[in-house]
């Protein structure tokens, strides 16, 4: 460290967060890949088959843009896992409908991330771990519920 680097007044929350976010998707990754899922597919699954929903609706759910939902779709409807089907409610919309053999790859990746989580809090101690939930359930739901305008945009880590 030179005499010209700041002095750091906190902790790094972004590193912190960045890092952690990181290493899990790439663990989540890891364990998807090993019933041919990606965590996209495994979300698409996942929330539509909670309720009808269009692909637009699903896209925002995940945090993908329309290119990436679309490539999503296309390969759960290549695998046999989901269709586009008219919504019963709105003819002029189109839902993400999940099969049979979707709804039983579903209940196996969730068990999948249920235990990629399960076992990235079980180096913790169990209050902790509650701390730590509770502490980031209420940063998502208040300062960090949206994101900021940005002047030129963030960038999100390629996945």
């Amino acid at each position: 460290m030179t005499a010209m680097a700041p002095t750091r007044t906190g902790p790094d929350l972004s590193f912190l967060l960045d890092h952690t976010s990181h290493v899990l998707r790439t663990r989540m990754a890891a364990a998807l890949g090993e019933i041919g899922l990606t965590a996209r597919m495994h979300c698409v699954l996942v929330h539509a088959l909670e309720q009808e929903r269009t692909q637009i609706q699903l896209a925002a759910l995940g945090d993908m843009d329309k290119t990436t939902m679309v490539v999503t779709v296309d390969a759960l409807e290549k695998a046999g896992l989901a269709e586009r089907r008219p919504s019963s409610t709105d003819r002029r919309a189109r839902i993400i409908a999940v099969t049979a053999e979707g709804a039983k790859v579903a209940a196996r990746s969730q068990e999948i991330a249920d235990r990629v989580h399960e076992e990235a809090l079980s180096s913790l101690p169990a209050a902790q771990r509650e701390a730590l939930l509770r502490a980031l359930e209420g940063l998502v739901a208040g300062q960090l519920a949206s994101t900021a305008d940005a002047p030129q945009g963030v960038r999100r880590p390629r996945q």
